[in-house]
């Protein structure tokens, strides 16, 4: 049972390195880097004209805040 789960430990480290190496060549490749200028002060613009809904009043929310309290 030990060795089974040291087996898949070492199994699942290694494709995860690998994914790593992949997914930082791959950033590399396309010259994008991760570092933002300071024009949009590090807030996300999208194009959707869709409006966000955070909070929608149901029962079962209602139900939750009475209980929370």
């Amino acid at each position: 049972m030990q060795e089974s789960r040291r087996n898949f430990a070492k199994k699942a480290a290694i494709i995860t390195a690998g994914a790593v190496a992949t997914g930082t060549t791959v950033l590399a490749a396309t010259g994008k880097s991760s570092v933002q200028d300071d024009s949009n002060n590090g807030v996300v613009v999208g194009k959707s004209r869709k409006k966000e809904i955070l909070y929608k009043k149901t029962a079962a929310w209602e139900e939750f805040y009475k209980n929370a309290k």
